[in-house]
């Protein structure tokens, strides 16, 4: 079981690994010129930003003789890591997309999943240099002016020093039911959702967002309500789901409403929704 002192001993190297592999997004993000773009088997776009992402997170979190289940390192063998009780759940580069049509709403995630569960998660948001933080029975938490560094070395009180509890109240009190989509991967089920909503709440906002980045608008209680239809992967969700629930909202899979499941053999998900802690629907 990982403890309160585990947790903190492992939360620079969770935090820091972030922050540097957002400088290695950013260097390239920045450069403009040349994201050597491919396509993998599933055909989502990779470019060498993803990849320099990766290598920076597996070289930092190596001498935590910790595992490490990637996007990147996605040809790993089921029975590799079946019995895994301990791993990082990595995506370096989440909205590969995005970054492409240069809208800043990329992020990197990871995730310390212990027996297929998420116990402690950051996302990093590097263009806008925020970092969210959540353990399991602890809270979430933002931190803000976190900016992208090579030699990031934060310690465990310049992480926590400053960082705010979420969700924030402040949050809370936009009028109107506000319902996060995918900018880039929507779908007839999706628009059939928001119809259905918008009959009840003909004031519904919906509010088009790449990345990861719609969990930790949920965990602030920015939107209320973020429905998904198409293809996800677990590290897509791992560091979000622990973010949001620590901050009072929820993730359940559709059509079913169970919990996501981690390290399965298949590593998509189901379709899901989320809801933040101030939704009312």
């Amino acid at each position: 079981m990982i403890t309160e002192k585990v947790r903190m001993y492992l939360l620079p190297s969770l935090f820091n690994a972030a922050v540097r592999a957002g400088a290695s997004i950013m260097n390239v993000y920045k450069g403009g010129d040349d994201y050597d773009i491919s396509l993998k088997d599933d055909k989502t776009p990779i470019t060498i930003a993803d990849k320099l992402a990766h290598k920076v997170i597996r070289e930092y979190l190596g001498p935590t003789r910790i595992p490490v289940l990637s996007e990147e390192g996605r040809e790993m063998l089921f029975d590799e890591r079946r019995n895994w009780e301990l791993y990082w759940l990595v995506d370096p580069l989440d909205g590969t997309v995005e970054f492409i049509k240069g809208n800043n709403e990329f992020t990197v995630n990871i995730a310390l999943m212990e027996n297929n569960v998420c116990m402690f998660a950051v996302i990093y948001v590097p263009y806008y240099e925020k970092m969210y933080v959540a353990g399991r029975g602890v809270g979430s938490f933002l931190k803000t002016g976190v900016a992208p560094a090579y030699d990031a070395d934060y310690t465990v009180e310049q992480i926590t020093t400053g960082w705010r509890r979420l969700p924030e109240r402040s949050s809370s009190l936009h009028q109107h039911l506000r319902v996060a989509v995918s900018r880039s991967h929507q779908t007839e089920e999706t628009h059939s959702c928001i119809e259905r909503l918008r009959k009840e709440y003909p004031d519904l906002e919906v509010v088009e967002q790449g990345s990861s980045y719609k969990f930790c608008m949920l965990a602030e209680g920015a939107v209320d309500y973020y429905v998904r239809t198409t293809q996800t992967y677990e590290w897509d969700t791992a560091a979000g789901e622990l973010i949001l629930s620590e901050a009072g909202g929820s993730t359940r899979a559709l059509p079913d409403g169970g919990p996501l499941r981690y390290n399965e053999e298949d590593l998509h998900n189901p379709w899901f929704e989320c809801r933040s802690k101030f939704c009312r629907i």
